[in-house]
């Protein structure tokens, strides 16, 4: 197996979906301007500089999910994908994808399945690994089911993909990951080619100090 992993946000996309999702349900006037706007960018800040709590963060972004029927969340999701996501996909996405055609594919984000499933499908990226909101009887509670995938998460979800697959990292041939967070760390460490994508400052020398590529999207 040839295993091309990607991250998500400021990785394919020249933006955070995560970040977009709360700023666009406050656009909407799903949620208070006042009360959230603020929050959501001290998470956004909290991610940046790696000191995220990401229950605490969960906690505030996957609650607005469970106070709306699934039918009116994915129509409002339908409106996010035209107006904020297909505009934010890096212009070296394609490309980026294309290149492992024949690889494994993989989109590895801790950002949640609701949000991204849909964007995977628009990049041509069967294969998903993203923190999973739960759901009972197909509508959302506001809780997390099992590991976020997010730090050493993702490197826990990765191997619970594999092991799903009857495989192990022994039948990996051969890896990449591209990310642009420094919170990726512990998968880019794991992964024969790790690849820095518009980095932030800390994986920016991170990466030249270990040798990796680093390469831009936008």
């Amino acid at each position: 197996m040839r295993l091309a992993l990607f991250d998500l946000d400021n990785t394919l996309l020249a933006g955070d979906s995560d970040f977009e999702w709360a700023q666009f349900l406050i656009e909407q006037g799903v949620l208070d301007r006042e009360v959230y706007e603020a929050r959501n960018q001290a998470f956004y800040d909290q991610y940046k500089a790696g000191t995220l709590d990401i229950h605490e963060f969960l906690d505030f972004q996957l609650k607005p999910l469970a106070r709306h029927p699934r039918a009116q969340l994915d129509a409002w999701h339908a409106e996010f994908m035209a107006r904020k996501i297909i505009p934010m996909v890096a212009p070296g996405t394609p490309a980026l994808l294309e290149k492992h055609a024949d690889d494994v594919r993989v989109i590895v984000t801790a950002t949640n399945s609701f949000v991204t499933r849909p964007i995977a499908d628009h990049l041509g990226i069967a294969h998903l690994i993203a923190t999973e909101p739960e759901a009972i009887e197909g509508e959302f509670t506001g809780r997390v089911v099992g590991t976020p995938s997010f730090r050493e998460g993702k490197v826990a979800r990765l191997e619970e993909w594999l092991a799903g697959r009857g495989k192990s990292w022994a039948d990996v041939e051969t890896s990449w990951f591209y990310s642009d967070s420094l919170n990726d760390l512990p998968l880019l460490a794991r992964v024969r080619h790790p690849v820095a994508v518009d980095p932030d400052a800390t994986l920016k020398a991170h990466a030249e100090q270990a040798g990796w590529p680093v390469i831009s999207l936008r």
